[in-house]
């Protein structure tokens, strides 16, 4: 077996995937060494983690500014484990019959489009928290109305150098941050818009708003103002990205856009064309008899709180990284 291909079996289990705790080159090479077969030089190995740290398909990636390698995000999902994007399209994996490539292209769109969203709500100042687990293949049809497929976090002036603002939260008694709940759809339509709406409601009973995203403009005047008026009774927020499908599939691969320099991610954002159709209204706190009624459903409304409850004892916010 090629040298590549040992790296690309071995490194995922050895990289983190905090690119705070990235390793360093030389660290990364003993660890590797105990677990590959033929006696590489070091000038070899490092040949190849600066290659295939430039590859945006392969598993490792290299420190923006400063020294070390982390575990890249998985580009492409497997099949099983891919509801939780199909349900941002309105259907199952059934619905696309045996037209596997349609699958396929689908996946790929609802991957970009949430990876634009990570990064355009990191830019803005919102963490996001992606839900998984609700949307297996195995889930019921149900969790689409109880759980969003983000979490975005506002921790409205508090930024990750530590200014303070958490503390002086806390002192004043005021909430440090705020919750809205995020559901994500490729294209409006004018049949499936009031189960979009009111999915985005659902799912967000129990955060401080939520929020409806679309990739592709809002074009047609009658549902911009039917979402208008949906939002003054019931206070979520509608925005679309203005991305047509053809510039979807043209975009780079998700993880690419996940792990952008900041001149391509300046790139990526000036593609888009950003349309508040309606602002989430904020209800000043959260409901805890709604949270509490859907906590046993998965363990992933516990990690969001170990998240946020680890960035309360720091003092400071940080971003979310995945185990993966």
């Amino acid at each position: 077996m090629s040298l590549r291909n040992q790296l690309n079996q071995v490194l995922p289990d050895i990289l983190p995937a905090n690119p705070k705790e990235a390793i360093k080159g030389t660290e990364l090479i003993r660890l590797v060494r105990m677990r590959l077969d033929g006696n590489y030089s070091d000038a070899s190995l490092r040949y190849h983690f600066s290659i295939m740290s430039c590859d945006p398909g392969s598993s490792i990636a290299k420190v923006e500014k400063g020294q070390g390698y982390y575990r890249r995000t998985a580009a492409v999902p497997a099949l099983a484990g891919a509801q939780e994007l199909l349900s941002m399209t309105q259907g199952r994996l059934d619905d696309f019959g045996s037209n596997q490539d349609a699958v396929d292209l689908a996946l790929l769109r609802v991957k970009k489009f949430r990876a634009i969203v990570n990064r355009w709500c990191e830019i803005n100042g919102r963490y996001p928290f992606i839900f998984r687990d609700p949307f297996q293949a195995t889930s019921p049809m149900g969790n689409l109305w109880k759980f969003p497929e983000l979490m975005l976090v506002d921790w409205e002036g508090a930024g990750e150098e530590g200014n303070g603002v958490l503390k002086l939260k806390q002192t004043l008694n005021l909430p440090p941050f705020r919750l809205y709940a995020a559901r994500l759809r490729i294209y409006p339509n004018i049949h499936t818009f009031r189960e979009d709406f009111f999915q985005a409601l659902s799912s967000s009973v129990w955060a401080n708003g939520g929020e409806l995203f679309y990739a592709c403009a809002i074009e047609d005047e009658a549902l911009t103002e039917a979402f208008r008026k949906l939002n003054e009774t019931f206070g979520i927020g509608v925005t679309s990205f203005g991305l047509s499908l053809e510039q979807l599939d043209d975009l780079p691969r998700p993880a690419h856009i996940l792990n952008a320099h900041p001149r391509e991610t300046e790139a990526l954002m000036e593609r888009l064309d950003i349309n508040r159709v309606a602002a989430a209204h904020t209800r000043p706190h959260l409901d805890w008899a709604a949270l509490d009624a859907i906590r046993n459903d998965t363990e992933e409304i516990n990690k969001l709180f170990d998240w946020l409850n680890l960035s309360l004892e720091q003092g400071q916010p940080s971003p979310h990284y995945e185990d993966q």
